[in-house]
């Protein structure tokens, strides 16, 4: 069975935006020039910069505006901070530091922080054996304490849904409500992208939940690392997040290896 690859970032967020309940969980993505830079710094204060093709937050910029400041341009690679009087000087400095390929301008979402770290979901949906969508596991990534990404591979902590999300919860939104919502969003995110995609057979979804406790789609793979469940302490998980692509294709039969 073929299946289906996306790796552009754009096409994937076009897709979503075809969808308005989709589009509500979308942050406001744009092509990156100094135009847009400008123009979402005014209205957000705080934007994401990414390459269009990429994986493991590998080339994400934070790039903030803080008026009244004396250096009230900055943004921050990896580990470097970098801070400016003006916005030309910021973003002539931009464009050397950023990869050189296509990027996106991304509307900021302040994450939820624990240990004053912050964190995401990465929500893992597949076809499962009948051809239905199933959300099949939810992970926190905890961020490096000095980087802005959450990715695993970028230093990233996997934990425990509840484990992040327990001392953000309130009278209104309880732990099981967070997660019936990330369940159901992530089946919603596959549905509608398989209307523009229709041989993707899984999604890896990373998800950002704001101060208010509303779930944003920051950036959806479409083969997503399947491993990084295995740091869950629920074997459960992984075994069937692996016995469904199995069932689909990606990987090879256990039984089939033993033959």
């Amino acid at each position: 069975m073929t299946i289906q690859r996306i790796r552009s970032k754009t096409a994937k967020t076009e897709a979503l935006l075809a969808s308005p309940e989709m589009a509500d969980h979308v942050p406001e993505t744009k092509r990156m020039s100094r135009d847009t830079v400008q123009e979402m710094l005014l209205r957000y204060g705080m934007i994401y910069v990414k390459p269009v093709t990429g994986t493991f937050g590998l080339g994400v910029i934070r790039v903030e505006w803080h008026p009244g400041k004396v250096f009230p341009y900055r943004f921050q690679s990896a580990t470097r901070k970098y801070r400016f009087r003006s916005f030309d000087a910021m973003y002539r400095k931009l464009l050397l530091v950023k990869r050189k390929r296509s990027y996106l301008a991304q509307q900021g979402i302040e994450l939820l922080k624990h240990n004053n770290r912050r964190f995401d979901f990465r929500v893992m949906v597949q076809r499962n054996p009948y051809s239905v969508w199933e959300t099949t596991g939810i992970i926190g990534r905890l961020a490096h304490p000095r980087k802005i990404v959450t990715n695993y591979h970028s230093g990233g902590k996997p934990m425990s849904l509840d484990a992040l999300i327990r001392e953000h919860v309130n009278e209104s939104t309880s732990l099981d409500e967070i997660k019936q919502q990330l369940d159901s969003l992530g089946v919603e995110v596959a549905r509608t992208l398989e209307l523009a995609f229709p041989k993707i057979q899984e999604i890896g979804i990373d998800v950002a939940i704001d101060t208010d406790l509303k779930p944003w789609i920051l950036e959806v793979n479409t083969m997503p690392d399947p491993y990084l469940f295995r740091k869950l302490n629920d074997p459960d998980v992984f075994r069937r997040i692996y016995n469904y692509a199995v069932a689909y294709g990606r990987f090879p039969s256990r039984k089939r290896n033993r033959a």
